[in-house]
């Protein structure tokens, strides 16, 4: 119970922080990291505040379980990368 209530303070702390600092620091930060299929428009803040404060609140409750969801999501990713190449590689295109 003590978690889900300190994931609960952090998700409200994090969102508000997001959308009060919009157009000061998140906005700008957001351009410089996102490519630009996913670059933002200002109606979609709301979307973008949710998804940061979901992600920041989780990193502070379980950061060990982020963390190894990151390193599966790169073995996973590094291991379809080989098998696509030695697939391409085997593959005969007439």
């Amino acid at each position: 119970m003590t978690e889900i209530v300190i994931w609960l303070i952090a998700f409200v702390f994090i969102l508000f922080l997001s959308l009060t600092r919009w157009e000061a620091s998140v906005s700008a930060a957001l351009d410089k990291v996102m490519p630009r299929a996913l670059k933002h428009d200002d109606d979609n803040r709301v979307v973008w505040s949710l998804a940061l404060a979901v992600l920041g609140a989780t990193a502070l409750v379980n950061p060990v379980d982020m963390l190894l969801i990151a390193i599966l999501i790169g073995i996973l990713a590094v291991l379809a990368t080989k098998l696509t190449s030695w697939a391409m590689s085997k593959a005969h295109f007439h």
